[in-house]
């Protein structure tokens, strides 16, 4: 079987195995926002203060609604010994972890999306005059957080405290892609000069794919134990 069938196989058995349930993605939603509500009545910062303080608002709301979804993505083949039979398969294991990353990825982006209108609506904040950046930041930043979170939803998958193990393991990791992004969020909301906004993308774009290319690299090794 061809990697690109294995892949999408994959995909959509996450999608339909959600819609059935329709847990994760409520959950990270759900999550995402009461993060936004939280630092929006907490903080009770000045209007130029909000604009400094969006960008970690937003990118912590992605990160902790992202490792909801993480911690579920190998749940189901965890209890049903599928995992096992995907290693004993076959199939190439990039496959497996593309197919993964992917249902990570769709999850993730529509999580996101609802946090980012709750939050223009919130902070009456337009995206618009930084959308095009800010979709390019959040892209590269979305792909290196879930490339480390699939692989690390693998290893902790493994373990007894898999919610606790995959934080401590992901977190420290995910903290340079975490901070890049907000940095280059912030200067693009700011509206710096295009030198600027581009050097910040290219460097969530770099991490990212090093972090992504490492995980597909090592997922192999991660079946194998």
């Amino acid at each position: 079987m061809r990697s690109l069938e294995v892949l999408w196989i994959i995909f959509r058995k996450d999608l339909r195995v959600e819609w059935r349930n329709r847990e994760t993605l409520v959950s990270m939603c759900v999550f995402g926002v009461l993060i936004v509500f939280l630092f929006n009545f907490g903080l009770q910062l000045a209007p130029t203060e909000m604009l400094l303080s969006l960008p970690v608002v937003l990118w912590a709301g992605f990160a902790f609604a992202g490792v909801l979804g993480f911690n579920r993505a190998f749940a189901s083949e965890r209890e049903n010994s599928c995992l096992e039979g995907m290693t004993l398969a076959p199939i190439d294991p990039s496959a497996i972890f593309a197919g993964k990353l992917l249902a990570n990825l769709f999850f993730l982006a529509v999580a996101e999306v609802v946090m980012v209108f709750i939050a223009a609506l919130w902070y009456n904040f337009s995206f618009l005059p930084s959308l095009g950046q800010f979709v390019l930041i959040a892209f590269w930043g979305t792909l290196g957080y879930a490339a480390l979170g699939t692989i690390f939803g693998a290893i902790a998958a493994n373990t007894r405290m898999r919610e606790v193990m995959l934080t401590v393991l992901q977190f420290p990791v995910a903290f340079w892609i975490l901070m890049l992004a907000m940095d280059a969020t912030a200067q693009a909301f700011r509206g710096n000069p295009n030198g600027d906004a581009t050097a910040g993308v290219l460097r969530v774009a770099g991490v990212s794919i090093v972090f992504t290319v490492a995980s597909l690299l090592l997922f192999e090794y991660v079946l194998e134990e």
